[in-house]
């Protein structure tokens, strides 16, 4: 795949998150792991902070599947649900603060899920966080007609990046940052915004996306889906 002259310097250095979770429900589903982390623009990790949660619930079988926490070991070994989240929020903030762009692949799942949970535990949540890169919304965008599942495994290897542990929170997050820094090099015309731009870009690419397969899918399987173009947060 040919790399573009061009550098998109948003990519210099980003935040990463991301979450693993007791469900896919951004609703109610509550969080087990999480990583805030911070990539130079070599890709390398230069930053972490990981968390072990106890979630306050029963974490069901196909969660502990994915991630592979079990309920007990969240009980004995986890956080208070309302300590980490509040360290969790801190420490976006304090980087969003710091003017480094966050990525989190598929951001509204992850920033839904951790505005519930602060609500949910009477901690001030982030108030519309940005600027967020959400790398399944860029790449979408910019290769429109790939065919092909977009999952952050399929995507990372299609851009080189590695990913050896799917379903860490950390390997999950540091993947999603190199997948937005290989986007910046391969489509790096197309992406050369500052982060604050592309930000409002994804906001335009969201709802377009999410039209488009509301369309489809009510042609082609089911008349009354509907479906959230919200972005980087569900309303």
């Amino acid at each position: 795949m040919e790399t573009e002259t061009v550098t998109a310097t948003w990519a210099d250095s980003l935040a990463v998150f991301d979450l693993e979770t007791t469900g896919i429900d951004v609703e109610t589903s509550r969080i087990v792991t999480a990583h805030v982390g911070v990539l130079d623009s070599s890709g390398r990790l230069v930053e972490r902070n990981d968390w072990l949660l106890d979630p306050g619930v029963e974490i069901p079988a196909a969660a502990t599947a994915v991630h592979g926490v079990t309920t007990e070991r969240a009980r004995a070994e986890g956080s208070p649900a309302a300590t980490g989240i509040a360290d969790i929020v801190r420490a976006i903030r304090g980087l969003l603060d710091r003017g480094i762009p966050l990525v989190a692949y598929n951001a509204p799942y992850d920033l839904t899920i951790l505005n519930r949970e602060a609500v949910r535990h009477g901690v001030p949540p982030l108030l519309s966080p940005a600027p967020i890169i959400d790398p399944l919304v860029i790449d979408k965008a910019v290769d429109r007609y790939r065919r092909g599942k977009r999952t952050l495994e399929v995507t990372a290897a299609f851009y080189g990046v590695s990913l050896d542990d799917a379903h860490d929170a950390g390997a999950d997050a540091a993947a999603a940052g190199r997948v937005a820094q290989a986007l910046a090099r391969v489509h790096a015309v197309a992406l050369d915004v500052d982060a604050a731009e592309l930000h409002r870009r994804q906001v335009d690419w969201s709802r377009e996306q999410a039209e488009n397969f509301q369309a489809y899918m009510r042609a082609n399987r089911d008349p009354a889906f509907t479906t959230s173009g919200d972005w980087p947060e569900r309303g």
